[in-house]
């Protein structure tokens, strides 16, 4: 889609610049924001005669806009936000915010004119552009902190505050292989246990076995020990009875004679 510029767009053009964008980027945001008209020949007719004026009104809203950059000129938001030891915050600092903050410091903007190309997540100072006008921007650092003290304290340093912990911490990252190391002789000799503790078990198991075993044959031995004597007794019994029946044969001849 081809557009008439009624002001300068970055990276576009200047006023009065007739160029070709995209049909969503014109729908969406030029033809809305009144920042370009359809490049129709009435457009572009009504453009020319308008010209003047809008380059005049151009020229006062470029000459109000040095004025507010030059009192902004070193403007710093201080953005209270919950964050972690290691600086990272829960949750973002966008545009919006920035705005709110920069119009509650005495400059009234809008979001639109926040140039910020993604949040902000870390503590820290961090510099963010704002347009004023077309041709006029000015840089806003947007101090981000836990609060108001730590603000100060970055604001002198220029650093964020974040744990000295946390800082340290990368040091041990050239360790991997120690680490790695480390591990396997664990694995080794987490290996070698259970071995020896698989043997104690075997060893505790035989040993059982042998007590049980030996248990066994104490018992069958006295149980099977006493036979002898029975076998004895029976052998004697049947003795006296042989004995005892030629004394009855003896006695019984006497009497016949």
């Amino acid at each position: 889609m081809e557009v008439i510029l009624l002001e300068r767009i970055e990276k576009l053009g200047q006023m009065g610049d007739v160029v070709k964008v995209k049909s969503g980027y014109a729908r969406n945001y030029l033809l809305p924001q009144k920042k370009a008209l359809r490049a129709t020949d009435a457009n572009k007719q009504h453009f020319e005669e308008q010209r003047a004026q809008l380059e005049a009104a151009n020229l006062e809203h470029r000459s109000e806009a040095e004025k507010v950059g030059k009192k902004m000129k070193g403007l710093s938001v201080v953005m209270v936000r919950q964050a972690g030891e290691a600086g990272q915050l829960y949750g973002s600092v966008n545009a919006r915010d920035i705005s709110t903050a920069v119009t509650e410091a005495g400059f009234t903007i809008t979001r639109q004119q926040v140039e910020l190309n993604q949040p902000i997540k870390a503590l820290g100072l961090h510099p963010v552009r704002v347009s004023l006008h077309p041709e006029i921007d000015v840089e806003v650092i947007a101090n981000v902190a836990r609060s108001q003290d730590e603000a100060k304290v970055q604001a002198k340093t220029g650093k964020a505050v974040v744990s000295s912990e946390e800082q340290e911490a990368p040091a041990p990252a050239a360790a991997p292989e120690a680490d790695a190391k480390t591990g396997a002789k664990k694995a080794t000799g987490a290996k070698k246990a259970a071995a020896d503790q698989d043997e104690a078990t075997m060893a505790v198991e035989e040993a059982a076995n042998e007590a049980v075993s030996e248990q066994a044959e104490e018992i069958f031995e006295e149980g099977a020990a006493p036979a002898p004597e029975n076998e004895n007794e029976n052998e004697e019994k049947a003795a006296d009875a042989d004995g005892e029946a030629p004394d009855a044969g003896g006695e019984a001849e006497k009497k016949s004679k």
